[in-house]
């Protein structure tokens, strides 16, 4: 067995991984509210060591030990990979269904076909029944959903605000600003307990294990109407760990050819020479 050939092929697939995950942040670069991931690069020593805990065998047994080849142990591979939730820039539209949320721990939540969903992509519009949903057609949900399952629901002519606490408000633009604004709800302003928990789904949906993780987070100054958050993703520094990661793949393709052509030759030739 070629140890440093299998080593060198573990250790390019690791740098393949992290090619898909850096090309997915540089496309989504200007996708409102995209968090960019990011990857935790380790060894297998290192993550037998931290979950030999929960393997059916004890330590120090012949059992363990096929576990462990020194020679290969030290193989680079993806221990973890994990969303940055660093908050990106607010970006004015001037559009009242606009809504940009001014803290990194905090979602909105919408009602998919696949069950409740978090998202911080305040990219709202009216559907023909007046009701608030994402532009791929998920209803809003609001603070008192979980009382009467309805969602959020304004007439098409009236005018739409919301304030820093995500409490909604419209009111008739024919009969003028004079008339008032009637209060129509408030947004569910979702705040998780463990956010390294949730997981993405897509582009901007986050799913959570249970809702009672969740909690409704009220009073807070958290809400920007008019504006939408841009990507946190940097394209100068992902250009870098491209080019990084390109680099690697090819001094692992070299150490590759040099194992298969130059040593594999020499030890042919050597193995030829050597007498009975």
């Amino acid at each position: 067995m070629q140890n440093g050939y299998y080593s060198t092929t573990g250790a390019m697939v690791t740098q393949f991984n992290r090619l898909d995950v850096i090309s997915n942040n540089l496309a989504n670069v200007n996708t409102t509210a995209f968090k960019r991931d990011d990857v935790v690069i380790g060894d297998f020593k290192r993550i037998y060591q931290e979950f030999q805990e929960e393997l059916p065998i004890k330590d120090h047994t012949k059992e363990a030990a096929k576990y462990l080849n020194a020679s290969i142990d030290r193989v680079p591979q993806v221990s973890e990979q994990y969303v940055e939730y660093n908050q990106g820039g607010l970006k004015s539209t001037g559009n009242p269904l606009d809504l940009a949320l001014k803290r990194e721990d905090v979602f909105f939540m919408v009602d998919t076909p696949n069950g409740l969903a978090l998202t911080q992509n305040g990219s709202f519009v009216l559907n023909n029944e007046g009701v608030l949903t994402t532009k791929e057609g998920y209803p809003v949900i609001p603070a008192t959903y979980f009382q009467n399952q309805q969602y959020i629901t304004v007439n098409q002519n009236n005018s739409f605000t919301v304030d820093k606490t995500g409490n909604i408000y419209s009111s008739n633009v024919e009969e003028g600003l004079a008339a008032g604004e009637n209060p129509v709800g408030r947004l569910f302003i979702a705040q998780s307990d463990d956010i390294k928990s949730l997981t993405k789904e897509g582009t901007n949906l986050f799913k959570f294990k249970n809702v009672e993780d969740l909690r409704d987070l009220q009073d807070a100054d958290v809400v920007a109407q008019g504006f939408l958050e841009t990507s946190n993703v940097n394209p100068v520094k992902e250009m870098v760990g491209l080019i990084e990661a390109h680099r690697m793949v090819e001094m692992y393709q070299k150490v590759m050819t040099s194992h298969m052509n130059d040593l594999n030759n020499d030890a042919i030739n050597k193995l030829a020479m050597t007498r009975a």
